[in-house]
Parts: C-alpha cells; sequence; structure tokens
C-alpha cells in the first residue's frame, strides 16, 4: 500500500497565517470579536480574517495555496498534481450580493393570472454595471477550479461539498488518489467564507449562535461562532516526498466516512453512525483505541454537539485521552473546520505539543480536556468532524520521526 504523507500546509485564520495561528493558539489567544459586517443585522461575535471587511473565497484560495506550496518547496506548473478543494457554502456571499443588486434593477415585478411574477417587468441588466458576465467564477466547485488553473493542473479535480465534513473529507479523497494510483501529488483542504446575511440567518433561526464568544465543552457554552478560514495540505506518496528530499510534517493512516440518515441537522441520539465512523477509521489505520495519544474534537460550543461528542469519546476511549477543541480561537468555519483541524494535528505532531481548547474555563464533560498546552509524546491523533445531515468524518494521522 503507497504511504501518503505531507509536506506542505497553507492555513489562514482569524488567528493569522499557519504559524501565526499556531503560535495564538498556544498562546490562548482568540480570533473571535464583536463585528457588525451589515447594517441592517445587529453585532455579533464572528471570527473574520480582515478585521474591517469580509474575506472573499477567491482571496483565501490564492493565499493558501501559495502558502502550501512554498512549504512544500514547489513551484508551478505542476500538471501531474491533482487537486481536491471543497467548501460548504462556495460562493454563497456573493451571490447574495448579486440578488441584491437585481432587486435593485427596479420594481418588484407584475403579479400575472395566476399570482406569478412576469419578469418581462424587470429591466435588463446592463454588463457594465452588474457582475453578471463573471457568474461562471461564482459556482460551487469555484476555489477547485482556481486552483487547477493557478497550478497548471489537468489530472483529477474534484471539489467535495459535506457540510461540516467537507475538510477532512477532501483530504481523503486525496488520499485516496495517492493511494489508487492517480497521481503521486494532490493539494486538498478547504476554503470557506460564511459571512453572509442568508448564513447568519439560518443559524440564527436555529438558535445555535453564541451571544459573546465560542465555548467548546463549557459547562457555560453558548453555542457556535461563525468563523472564516482556509486551509490546504500538500499530499504526496512517501516515495515522492523522500526523493525530493524536503521535511514532512506526518503520515495520513486511514479515514472512516458515515451518514446517519437520520435528520437535516441533529445527529442520530443512538451516535452507531459516527461510533462507525471512528471504528472504520481505527481498522482501516490498522490501529486501536489504546494507541490514540490525542483528539482533535469537533467541538462546536453548541449543547448538542459537544453532548453527543463527549459521550461518544467516553464510550469509545473509556481510558482517557487528551482532547481538545480549537474554534474557541479560530471560530467555526464550517466546511473549512476539519482542515483546520488538519493542520492543527500536523503541528501537534511536528512540534509533540497539544494546542489548548481556548474559551473553556469549566468542563461539563469527564473528558481530559487541554487547557493549556501539553507537552508528551504524540505519535498517533485522530481529527473529528460532524456535519449537517449526520455526515460524519474521521481521519488519523500519524509522526514520521
Amino acid at each position: 500500500m503507497v504511504e501518503v504523507v505531507v509536506t506542505g500546509i497553507g492555513l489562514v485564520s482569524a488567528l493569522g497565517r499557519l504559524k501565526s495561528s499556531w503560535q495564538r493558539l498556544l498562546a490562548g489567544k482568540s480570533g473571535i470579536g464583536m463585528y457588525q459586517p451589515f447594517s441592517d443585522l445587529s453585532s455579533r461575535p464572528l471570527a473574520l480574517i480582515n478585521q474591517t471587511s469580509i474575506s472573499s473565497l477567491d482571496e483565501l484560495t490564492q493565499l493558501v495555496v501559495a502558502d502550501a506550496l512554498q512549504d512544500a518547496a514547489l513551484e508551478i506548473p505542476l500538471p501531474d498534481c491533482g487537486v481536491v478543494i471543497g467548501s460548504s457554502r462556495g460562493c454563497q456571499a456573493s451571490w447574495e450580493e448579486l440578488a441584491r443588486e437585481m432587486r435593485s434593477w427596479g420594481g418588484q415585478g407584475r403579479q400575472g393570472d395566476k399570482g406569478d411574477i412576469d419578469t418581462h417587468q424587470f429591466p435588463i441588466p446592463n454588463s457594465q454595471t452588474t457582475n453578471l458576465e463573471h457568474w461562471l467564477d461564482l459556482l460551487p466547485h469555484q476555489a477547485a477550479i482556481a486552483t487547477t488553473r493557478k497550478i497548471g493542473a489537468v489530472g483529477p479535480v474534484l471539489a467535495p461539498m459535506a457540510a461540516c465534513a467537507t475538510g477532512i473529507w477532501a483530504i481523503a479523497q486525496g488520499f485516496e488518489l495517492i493511494q489508487t494510483g492517480c497521481c503521486q501529488r494532490v493539494i486538498a483542504g478547504a476554503v470557506e467564507t460564511p459571512i453572509s446575511r442568508l448564513t447568519l440567518a439560518g443559524f440564527e433561526k436555529m438558535g445555535v449562535l453564541a451571544t459573546t464568544g465560542a465555548y467548546p465543552f463549557d459547562q457555560h457554552r453558548e453555542g457556535l461562532v461563525l468563523g472564516e478560514g482556509a486551509a490546504v495540505l500538500i499530499l504526496e506518496s512517501a516515495d515522492l516526498a523522500v526523493s525530493r528530499g524536503v521535511p514532512i510534517y506526518g503520515k495520513l493512516l486511514g479515514f472512516g466516512l458515515t451518514s446517519d440518515a437520520y435528520h437535516a441537522s441533529s445527529p442520530n441520539p443512538d451516535r452507531q453512525s459516527a461510533i462507525a465512523a471512528v471504528k472504520q477509521c481505527l481498522e482501516r489505520s490498522h490501529i486501536s483505541p489504546s494507541e490514540i495519544d490525542y483528539i482533535h474534537a469537533h467541538g462546536t460550543g453548541t449543547q448538542l454537539n459537544d453532548r453527543n461528542e463527549a459521550e461518544l469519546m467516553q464510550k469509545l476511549f473509556p481510558q482517557g485521552i487528551p482532547v481538545s477543541s480549537t474554534k474557541g480561537a479560530t471560530g467555526h468555519t464550517l466546511g473549512a473546520s476539519g482542515a483546520l483541524g488538519a493542520a492543527f494535528c500536523l503541528m501537534a505532531l511536528k512540534h509533540q505539543l497539544l494546542p489548548p481548547s481556548v474559551g473553556l474555563q469549566q468542563s461539563d464533560f469527564d473528558l481530559d480536556l487541554v487547557i493549556m498546552p501539553r507537552r508528551g509524546e504524540v505519535r498517533q491523533v485522530l481529527n473529528f468532524s460532524f456535519g449537517f445531515g449526520g455526515q460524519n468524518v474521521v481521519m488519523a494521522l500519524r509522526n514520521c520521526p
């Protein structure tokens, strides 16, 4: 079986780029602040990369891809490189702004005899004053396509969309492309710019948005805080990485991917599908629960997710394993969260240092939650993501001493 290793990381979050995000995370800093990105909506806690404006999907994609390539000592073009970059929201914010612009073109239309809208009453948009001529750059796969064009790749290009499970799923697909011989190198991860009126309104309607900050696994947790972010990994076959003589962050061992088939947003309370994802991952990675040294939890800070995830970990790892969630520092970056988690796991493996659960003051669960950065022998770790629709994905990673 082909071994798959990570030779480069690109990451940007409300904490900064890769090194500054890691350093600020270890220092217990949070990138969450009170913002009012839309004048017609009230201010709320958000994790913004640029404090004065909302980031664009293209901006973050270009940034993290360039950082990852530089980190891996690669130069473009890379025609044989696969691309797997997903997003749960894609260019939704841009579509919302375009829709608002279209409304301003004039009138509400005329009601037809059957109550339908007579679209002929709307003015024809002028391509000089609208963004319609660029609508093809706003499709859901834009991050993957933009990356393909940037690096000149002519191999496989995939753009997964699986809610909060997107990031790990993208890395898992890249892993499989290499293991099955489709290519020897893949750039994989996820990009998310979720701050839009519709996303805020949707999560607000669900009653899961925090009012002051994100406090995963805390007794006084309020809910999630939306955050912008992106992370991509350069995956290579071990043989290719060794032949290039580049440093290796760690090795991907395997993954588990299941679906609850239960509810649009709530996880199945019996947790059987989520448990199956963890067991699949362990079996495919050829490791036992006792060999795991750390779990990067999904840890959204919502009542339901944290309780279900804590009970899952207590059941599968009764011996107790160090656990932390980094969303108290980065906010919940939705589809990109699992990719950020993978990057933080790799930094933990590289530095033999576990990141803390920023925002956690008083644990609500009997877990070995990491409050302060913790040194120790970190060999094998798990990275969890649980998305809407009951999409469960778990990935195992190992250090390369």
